[in-house]
């Protein structure tokens, strides 16, 4: 992952509210992390934008009335990262699975 910083003007809007800059970020990471926050009940708003095609920067805003924006986008990467290993594990146990009935059948 690249980088990360916060959008500058979001100081006068509480601690909830904040625009963050992924660098080196698209599409994959902004609607795979938007649709797990999204999902939190103290979420008012969060969506992403990619603001220009040539620039590899992705802004990701998080509103909430109840929790720090940075407390929820770490919640968000930490739940992203569990789904993520998860994932391959599945996939890796259902692969070692195939490949020894495969070799079994083959025999």
């Amino acid at each position: 992952m690249g980088a990360l910083a916060e959008l500058a003007g979001d100081e006068k809007n509480g601690e909830g509210s904040r625009t963050f800059v992924f660098t080196n970020e698209g599409h994959t990471l902004g609607n795979a992390l938007k649709t797990i926050i999204a999902r939190y009940p103290e979420v008012d708003f969060v969506g992403y934008t990619i603001p220009h095609p040539t620039e590899q920067k992705l802004h990701f805003r998080i509103q909430s009335h109840r929790e720090r924006a940075i407390d929820l986008l770490k919640r968000g990467l930490e739940d992203l990262e569990a789904l993520c290993d998860h994932t391959i594990d599945t996939f890796q146990t259902e692969m070692n699975n195939f490949n020894a009935t495969t070799t079994v059948e083959n025999t």
